[in-house]
C-alpha cells in the first residue's frame, strides 16, 4: 500500500527531463518559496503594471507548456505568469498531490496579485477550482480538460497499476490521512458552486485521460459558466490549440463563448 501511495504522488520520471528540455521563449525566470519548496516561475511582460493571465499546468507537465499562448496574449496587452508545481519542471520536491497543487497555485496568485484570467489544464483545472474556493483571486477562469472527480482519477490509477479492488478504498483513506483533506472536499460539486466568477470550460469528447463528462460536471455546478466541446484534440493538444486560445481571447473580451449547461431535478443535465 505504501508503494502504491508513493507511486500515486510521484510524477512520471520522464516529465522533468521533458520540462527541462522545453523552450521558455523570452520568459524571465525566478522562484518563490512555498512550504519549503522552491517553485520556478516564468513571467512575460509586467504583471505589476499590466493585467495578466496565470497558468496552472497538470500532472507530469510544466509551466512552459503554455508557451504557444504567450505571443497572442502579449499582443492583446496581457502579461503572462506560469510556474512549475512541486516535483515538476524546475521546481524542487519529489512528490505532489492535488491539495499541494492548489496551495501552490494559491501562493503564486498571492505573490502576483489577482489575475485577469486563470487558466488551468487537467489537474491544474481541479487545483484552480480548489484554490478559488479557498480565496484565490481571478476575474475570469478557464478550465481546459479539468479533472472533476479525484476518486475516479484514483480508481483509474489503481487500475493502471493493477491494485486489487479491495485495496482501492484503503488507498483513498491513506491519502486522506496523509494530506489531511477529505476527497469530497476536492470534488467539483463541492467547490464549483462556491466560486462567483465567470468561467469557460473547454473539453474534448475524445479525451482518453479525463472524460468529457468531468468538464461537463464543472459547467453544471458552476453557476456563471459555459462549456465548449471539441472533437479530435484529446487531452493534451487541446491546451495549446489555436481554437482554444482564440476562445480564451473572446472570453476575456466579454463575448459569449460556448453553451450554457443547465441542471434541474427533472433534467440531470442539458445544453441551453
Amino acid at each position: 500500500m505504501r508503494a502504491a501511495g508513493n507511486l500515486f504522488a510521484t510524477p512520471f520520471r520522464s516529465s522533468r527531463a521533458r520540462a527541462l528540455a522545453a523552450p521558455i521563449g523570452n520568459a524571465r525566470t525566478g522562484s518563490i518559496t512555498v512550504k519549503g519548496q522552491e517553485i520556478a516561475t516564468y513571467v512575460w511582460g509586467d504583471p505589476a503594471r499590466q493585467p495578466y493571465v496565470l497558468f496552472a499546468h497538470g500532472w507530469s507537465s510544466h509551466g512552459t507548456r503554455f508557451l504557444p499562448w504567450v505571443a497572442k496574449l502579449r499582443d492583446a496587452g496581457y502579461a503572462v505568469v506560469a510556474f512549475d508545481q512541486p516535483a515538476h519542471g524546475r521546481s524542487s520536491g519529489e512528490q505532489a498531490t492535488l491539495p499541494c497543487f492548489a496551495n501552490t497555485l494559491l501562493e503564486v496568485g498571492r505573490r502576483f496579485g489577482p489575475a485577469a484570467l486563470l487558466v488551468g489544464h487537467s489537474l491544474g483545472g481541479a487545483a484552480a477550482s480548489v484554490a478559488l474556493a479557498n480565496g484565490l483571486q481571478a476575474e475570469r477562469v478557464m478550465l481546459i480538460a479539468p479533472a472533476a472527480d479525484p476518486e475516479a482519477a484514483t480508481e483509474r490509477f489503481a487500475h493502471m497499476v493493477a491494485l486489487p479492488q479491495r485495496l482501492f478504498r484503503a488507498l483513498i483513506r491513506s491519502f486522506e490521512r496523509h494530506v489531511g483533506v477529505a476527497f469530497d472536499d476536492l470534488q467539483a460539486h463541492h467547490n464549483a458552486p462556491l466560486i462567483a466568477r465567470p468561467a469557460l470550460i473547454v473539453h474534448d469528447l475524445e479525451d482518453r485521460e479525463v472524460p468529457w463528462s468531468e468538464g461537463e460536471r464543472y459547467a453544471r455546478y458552476w453557476a456563471d459558466s459555459r462549456l465548449v466541446t471539441t472533437r479530435g484534440l484529446g487531452h493534451n493538444r487541446i491546451a495549446g490549440d489555436a481554437g482554444t486560445i482564440a476562445a480564451a481571447l473572446r472570453f476575456m473580451r466579454g463575448e459569449t463563448v460556448g453553451e450554457r449547461v443547465v441542471s434541474s431535478p427533472n433534467l440531470p443535465y442539458g445544453i441551453a
